[in-house]
């Protein structure tokens, strides 16, 4: 009989659950995407009762792509008398609010929480870190912006009553520099866009490929062309392939790291086969990673690599770097270079493009590996962690 009861608690509805929104009304990339992809999960598993997301500014929330739309989420904003100080409400008078609107547990999606969030009696908390890079190097952080995220996300580990990491590599560093318990620290991966696993038309593809005048034959990259993103690797590494058909196609936001690399490949001749492109759309990447021959993601370091994963979703043969956590996004099938070895990425992009046999193993392998990232299954996995923090009865985390 007991055990009726543990299986009916299993699917019982989860009560009111609040999520810092800022991230996901804000920023099209990156944190934004990880903040719309739960709230999507959430909302369409039906196991949370009301999911409610606080925006500091009703007027910035262009890049929600539709989530406030989804079945039981609700948007919540500051009252007028904050409307002056709406980056404090963030993190201090949305607390009020949470007790207000019978909020269970809150979740940080982006390695904040309230700094007073342990006031909210009767509400739990828990937090994504996605990485601790400012930390692990400084070099690419202004100190006042290392000094604050150093600070801000300290404190929301030492505050949450569970920590979720984007991945094992990011687990291992709130442990080394947070100096917090490994039992406190779940890791849940990442997931990325369901289009990314659709097949992309043929007479779109054909269009994309003349909108943006894509070479026949090229290797993609997508990711903020930045000095930590290490793309000079494949600069580097175009310059020693002896195959000049092939070209690179580099999507991303642009930083000074581009005019930097501009100016090695104009010194090399590299200039007219290596094409810096930026503001595509999303809804174009699939079209650009199913086009390409090859995916090379050079990246020094990452909290989880979603473009390996988003690679490995459209049937594309992907290359990272060893270092970091791109293994874990990447799987064992793809291929992992040192970030200064460029003659290995060459060899290893030769490989690749000259052995169908490999090519095809490394698709048809990454494309099984991506399957574990599938939204339902880490949606399940979010919510056994609630559950858990809320003292429901749950399954074994899987």
């Amino acid at each position: 009989m007991a055990h009726i009861h543990t299986e009916s608690l299993q699917t019982e509805a989860l009560p009111a659950v609040g999520f810092d929104g800022k991230r996901a009304a804000q920023n099209r990339t990156g944190l934004g995407n990880y903040s719309r992809f739960i709230l999507r999960g959430l909302s369409r598993s039906r196991q949370i009762g009301k999911l409610l997301v606080y925006l500091p500014n009703p007027d910035r929330r262009d890049a929600l792509d539709g989530v406030q739309d989804e079945a039981g989420i609700t948007l919540r904003f500051p009252a007028r008398c904050w409307h002056a100080f709406r980056a404090l409400w963030r993190v201090w008078g949305v607390t009020h609010r949470l007790k207000a609107d019978g909020v269970a547990l809150y979740h940080g999606l982006t390695g904040e929480l309230p700094l007073n969030i342990r006031r909210a009696r009767g509400v739990k908390s828990v937090v994504t870190i996605h990485d601790l890079i400012f930390l692990r190097y400084p070099r690419y952080y202004k100190p006042i912006d290392r000094w604050i995220y150093a600070y801000k996300f300290r404190r929301a580990c030492r505050n949450a009553d569970r920590i979720i990491a984007v991945s094992e590599c990011t687990k291992r560093d709130i442990v080394h520099y947070f100096g917090t318990s490994a039992d406190k620290i779940e890791v849940i991966y990442q997931g990325c866009d369901e289009r990314f696993r659709q097949r992309v038309p043929k007479t779109i593809l054909a269009a994309v490929r003349a909108h943006y005048h894509l070479p026949a034959r090229y290797i993609l990259y997508v990711g903020s062309i930045e000095e930590r993103k290490n793309l000079i690797l494949l600069a580097r590494a175009l310059a020693l392939l002896s195959d000049t058909d092939i070209h690179v196609v580099a999507v991303g936001r642009h930083t000074v790291e581009a005019e930097r690399i501009g100016a090695f490949l104009q010194a090399n001749g590299l200039d007219a086969r290596f094409h810096m492109l930026n503001s595509v759309p999303v809804a174009h990447l699939p079209a650009f990673y199913q086009l390409a021959e090859l995916f090379v993601y050079p990246s020094r370091f990452e909290g989880f690599g979603i473009p390996l994963l988003e690679a490995l979703c459209s049937g594309t043969p992907a290359i990272g770097c060893t270092g970091s956590c791109l293994e874990e996004a990447g799987g064992p099938s793809s291929i992992y270079v040192h970030p200064d070895d460029a003659q290995a990425l060459a060899g290893a992009i030769h490989r690749v493009l000259s052995d169908a046999t490999l090519r095809a193993r490394m698709i048809a392998d990454g494309y099984d590996f991506a399957q574990r990232f599938e939204p339902a299954r880490l949606t399940d996995q979010l919510l056994g962690c609630y559950r858990r923090v809320l003292g429901h009865a749950t399954a074994a985390h899987p």
